[in-house]
């Protein structure tokens, strides 16, 4: 039964609507108000372009007042019996909230509850806060305890050594909880989102019956409704990779919710990889690179820095590929969004991560010498310092490449703090080769960096060799490295001392009247100050250096 408002004769665009309505009525797993939502999303979106021939989709200029309608529309169709609905996400995603709006953190009677376990890299943190924003929207409140749950997510990370089997040996865990909890009489439900789930897909639910959602970080904006089939029975694996583009179809989170986040905020601008080095799951996992537009990143950064936030860090597996067009029609790169996003009143501090030394290119460089709000620090990995293991690695870059490169960001700005990632025993790495990556640490001197023993990835081809470096050669080589990474991380916090610095304070400390802030070289740094001062740069002198901390008075 179509609804009363529609039209008598609506037209070829319109029918094509009417056939969605009834394709949504007839799914069973969705719910009233979806469905009911979803079809006046549908037809008011094609209603609307139709009267713009060719210009249908998301690049379409009537958008946002498509979204507008739609929400007046869905407030029309709300019955008393339905004064909360559940809305399509892609309805939501340019919908702003007002200052007074409830915070999304706190529930509301009877909404459901979410604990979110994130494993991995900033970006997963960043992906945890997104697919809570859209959960909530769903009618979920996050939990810090389990035990609470209505829903368990692990969000997953495939990097690390047997990243699989560590999920899996945390499902067994939740199986446990999951029974204990049936036995009372309520129901757990438990997802897989992340590296992990993309990777695995189908085989999570073969080897963890208990799953009831694996959600890939590509598609993790169709959450909700993976969510709602799973309720009504279905087993959802949604790892395909999406042909709409998700940051679009995520809800934001108000400005309450954001400034419980902190004064520092990740931001996603880039994702996926083209690098394909051979020790890496990333391009499988993440996909190809994909760059957001520099609308969504500027109008994400300006409502992070509305609630307060005061340093931004833009992240993408190659966050320095980044690539988009500007207002002034030229593509632009990394250091061209960084010039902009440094025009953004209030926000004090920008950094980005994490770099490849391929696309490190001159615009880059020079805002880390023009641009006071980029702080003098810099991930960028070089992983080994011979060339024959670099190119076995498939890195595409020399070690004198990389030196180079060091020498021209140190001309430019040469208080800069460098960190970086090292793998030792990759397969054929011989002492010599070893050697050299030593005399490359040598010459940059970390103030930070990353080291680990190779593990292979299946499916990559640094997996497929058959000249593996036996385990107890890994370990006395990482055991080496990384005492030498360790001395020059010593010596450059012990040059720190006596300095005079900016610092932003960020939470409490450890004992009580202190703070904790972030150096402009990312160093924890500990001083005496008081609670209402969080969010505050102030000016402090460094006194001395803790194991991995830096300890300052006020100036």
């Amino acid at each position: 039964m179509l609804p009363p408002f529609w039209p008598a004769r609506p037209g070829a665009i319109g029918l094509q609507a009417q056939h969605m309505y009834v394709a949504f009525t007839a799914n069973p797993g969705f719910g009233l108000t979806l469905w009911r939502t979803a079809a006046i999303a549908c037809y008011i979106l094609f209603l609307k372009c139709s009267e713009l021939p060719g210009r249908i989709g998301p690049g379409n200029s009537c958008r946002h007042e498509i979204e507008e309608a739609v929400i007046v529309a869905m407030k029309q169709m709300q019955t008393p019996t339905q004064a909360t609905p559940v809305p399509v996400t892609h309805v939501q995603a340019q919908e702003k909230t007002s200052e007074t709006d409830a915070p999304i953190n706190v529930a509301a009677p009877g909404m459901r509850k979410v604990f979110v376990k994130t494993y991995g890299c900033q970006m997963n943190v960043y992906d945890s806060e997104r697919m809570s924003d859209a959960l909530f929207k769903d009618g979920y409140q996050k939990t810090d305890n389990p035990e609470d749950a209505d829903l368990l997510l692990l969000n997953t990370c495939h990097i690390r050594e047997k990243a699989a089997e560590k999920v899996y040996s945390e499902l067994g865990r939740i199986r446990q909880l999951k029974e204990a909890l049936a036995e009372q009489g309520r129901e757990l439900m438990v997802g897989v989102a992340g590296c992990v789930a993309q990777a695995e897909g189908q085989e999570i639910i073969r080897r963890a019956p208990i799953v009831d959602v694996v959600i890939g970080p590509q598609t993790y904006h169709r959450l909700p409704q993976a969510i709602a089939r799973a309720r009504q029975g279905e087993k959802v694996v949604d790892t395909d990779y999406a042909v709409e583009d998700k940051f679009e179809h995520l809800p934001t989170a108000d400005k309450k919710t954001i400034t419980s986040r902190g004064v520092s905020a990740f931001l996603t601008v880039q994702e996926g990889c083209d690098k394909f080095c051979t020790f890496c799951v990333v391009p499988y996992t993440r996909g190809s690179e994909v760059s957001r537009s520099v609308q969504q990143i500027e109008r994400e950064a300006q409502s992070l820095v509305d609630a307060g936030v005061r340093e931004i860090t833009l992240l993408g597996q190659n966050v320095n590929a980044w690539h988009g067009h500007g207002a002034d029609g030229r593509e632009w790169g990394l250091g061209e969004l960084l010039r902009l996003l440094s025009d953004i009143d209030g926000l004090e501090r920008l950094r980005y991560t994490t770099s490849h030394p391929r696309d490190m290119d001159e615009s880059l460089i020079d805002a880390h010498r023009d641009l006071d709000k980029v702080m003098p620090y810099l991930h960028l990995p070089v992983q080994a310092g011979s060339d024959r293991v670099l190119k076995a690695m498939n890195r595409r870059h020399t070690a004198q490449d990389y030196l180079r490169l060091i020498e021209r960001i140190r001309a430019a700005r040469p208080d800069i703090a460098l960190s970086g990632d090292f793998i030792v025993g990759f397969p054929g790495e011989t002492d010599a080769d070893f050697e050299e990556t030593i005399q490359l640490v040598e010459k940059v001197r970390y103030a930070q960096a990353f080291s680990f023993k190779y593990s292979p990835r299946p499916g990559t081809p640094g997996a497929e060799r058959d000249d593996h470096v036996p385990e107890d050669i890994k370990a006395k080589r990482l055991e080496r490295l990384q005492k030498l990474l360790r001395q020059h991380q010593v010596e450059f916090a012990e040059n720190c001392i006596g300095k005079t610095i900016d610092l932003l304070l960020e939470k409490p400390g450890r004992e009580p009247g202190q703070l904790i802030g972030r150096s402009p070289w990312l160093q924890p740094v500990i001083v005496d100050a008081k609670p209402s001062q969080i969010g505050d740069i102030i000016k402090v002198r460094i006194t001395r250096t803790g194991t991995n901390s830096l300890y300052a008075d006020c100036v």
